[in-house]
């Protein structure tokens, strides 16, 4: 009689609802075990990706604060230089110029690539606004020049001018700083860039770069 009692059909669909109830509390418990998993996971991802990011940013203010405080190699400078404005023809001791009297108005030095010669007296008042004079000459390698000019083209207060009777293909200039380089791709062009835009030789920090003269 226990046997058949054991039995009965009610008693089946017990153990069948407490089977299925078993089956959906171990889904769960995978279903939890999965979605922890996942979770830390991301969260090692997220603190690896985040690690990753600092250390990069970390290396490149390193790289700008070297490149700030290290010297130039082959750099010469100039000070004591004049700053008034003249509307006249300047004999600069120095070609390209890098400081002096200068035009009133100075030339578009907002990331400018100009193809053809610029006026040398604007130039020089593009300089005292902290820009970058990237100049160069018929015996630079047109793939020097391209590749300049592009770096010219992606940063603010830079300029970039043929200037013919230059001694050397590839120069550039900042207020009182000048370096002559072989090719576009000498260390010493991004550290000249990362070194003087807008860099404490500036007389005029924050001094426009736009507005002045496009040729």
């Amino acid at each position: 009689m226990a046997s058949a009692k054991k039995n009965t059909p009610a008693n089946a669909r017990r153990a069948k609802l407490e089977e299925a109830r078993r089956k959906e509390r171990a889904r769960e418990r995978r279903s939890r075990v999965i979605t922890i998993t996942a979770a830390v996971a991301v969260l090692a991802g997220l603190v690896a990706g985040g690690g990753y990011l600092m250390n990069t940013a970390d290396k490149k203010d390193k790289a700008e604060t070297a490149a700030k405080s290290s010297p130039v190699q082959g750099e010469k400078s100039w000070d004591k230089l004049g700053r008034d404005h003249v509307d006249k023809k300047v004999d600069y001791p120095m070609n390209p110029p890098v400081g002096g009297d200068h035009n009133p108005v100075w030339m578009n030095c907002d990331a400018d690539v100009y193809t053809d010669a610029i006026p040398k007296e604007n130039a020089v008042h593009s300089l005292e606004h902290g820009a970058v004079w990237v100049t160069y000459n018929s015996k630079a390698a047109p793939a020097d020049v391209k590749k300049l000019g592009e770096r010219v083209s992606a940063t603010p207060y830079s300029l970039m001018s043929p200037v013919e009777d230059q001694a050397a293909p590839l120069t550039l200039s900042a207020w009182g700083k000048q370096v002559t380089v072989k090719s576009a791709s000498d260390a010493r062009v991004a550290q000249f860039f990362t070194k003087y835009v807008q860099g404490p030789q500036t007389p005029e920090p924050g001094a426009a770069c736009s507005g002045g003269i496009a040729k």
